[in-house]
């Protein structure tokens, strides 16, 4: 079909009107980005805001590296703090002392004058067993024990650590059992009844 004068419309005359012309963008042709290793990229313009803007892959490895030392802490928190290096071990020997204390976490501590301690004649004495008991129940049945001057096996655990709300001693008594003296020493060590 031809178009004839009266379908066209003589009002749409752009070039006079007062009408704009809407604006047809034209993307510009993308700059080559070129690495250190080729030639070219030593004779390009250097922009003056080129070194704020973020490299994604810089950006990328900063959020791994973080994530990794997160985990790590984490981690390291975990074994430092909360688990324990030295797992269901014994020691036996008489409660020296068993108190209540802390200022903001009240916890049980105590101290043992260990066995072995006691029956080494060749060296000097050394040290007390010095602990912080896992619950009041525990704490009951080694104050029982001190007041009956009774020799006591207790099972404990041993943390790198400690925490407010764990006590104030790395070693966590776990267990308390009453001991017959006469089975624990040598022979020429035990009391005669």
């Amino acid at each position: 079909m031809l178009l004839t004068p009266k379908d066209e419309k003589e009002d749409n005359d752009f070039f006079e009107s007062d009408e704009e012309i809407p604006e047809v963008r034209v993307k510009r042709p993308k700059k080559p980005s070129y690495r250190p290793d080729d030639p070219n990229y030593w004779d390009q313009e250097e922009s003056e805001w080129e070194h704020l803007k973020p490299r994604p892959r810089l950006a990328m490895w900063l959020w791994i590296g973080g994530v990794v030392v997160l985990i790590a802490l984490i981690i390291g928190c975990w074994f430092r703090y909360f688990s324990p290096y030295v797992d269901d071990a014994i020691q036996f020997g008489y409660v020296e002392n068993i108190e209540r204390r802390g200022t903001v976490f009240k916890t049980f501590e105590g101290v043992l004058i260990p066995y072995k301690e006691l029956m080494d004649t060749t060296r000097i004495y050394s040290r007390d067993f010095i602990f912080t008991a896992v619950d009041e129940k525990v704490a009951t049945r080694l104050k029982r024990a001190q007041i009956s001057a009774e020799p006591v096996r207790v099972g404990y655990r041993k943390y790198h650590a400690t925490l407010p709300w764990r006590g104030a001693s790395k070693i966590v008594v776990t267990s308390v059992d009453s001991v017959n003296p006469d089975k624990i020493l040598p022979p020429e060590f035990a009391p005669h009844r």
